[in-house]
């Protein structure tokens, strides 16, 4: 069994309701477990504005997975966004070791703490 690191996002259409939103989002996880994925992470980034229009639309609801499972499962997920109307665009993308210690603190929130500016005491 040859499992690798992998990370897709997707945008869906902006006119979708939240419940649509999820659901779709839910639906993408499942096609992965259904596969013998294993779903590491799953978040929404919420509605954000597009680099370019797509479909004459300006924003869309990203959603990021971050998944282990054996590479064959990539085709079946990517199969599933083509068949999706309310997909506009994807990316799948294998991890290396360095993106999977990224992401590993990223989770953990490493990156969030701002560090306090020290405070010079007057002597």
């Amino acid at each position: 069994m040859n499992l690798k690191n992998y990370e897709t996002v997707f945008i869906l259409t902006p006119v979708l309701s939240d419940t649509q939103m999820k659901d779709t989002a839910g639906k993408f996880s499942k096609v992965l477990t259904d596969h013998g994925a294993k779903i590491i992470q799953s978040e929404s980034w919420g509605l954000k504005k597009l680099a370019y229009p797509i479909q004459q639309k300006s924003t869309g609801f990203y959603h990021l997975i971050e998944f282990t499972s054996e590479p064959g499962v990539v085709e079946s997920l990517e199969l599933e966004y083509r068949r999706d109307e309310k997909v506009m665009r994807f990316l799948t993308t294998a991890l290396d070791k360095h993106a999977v210690a990224y992401n590993t603190k990223r989770r953990s929130g490493a990156f969030n703490k701002k560090e306090e500016p020290k405070k010079e005491v007057a002597k």
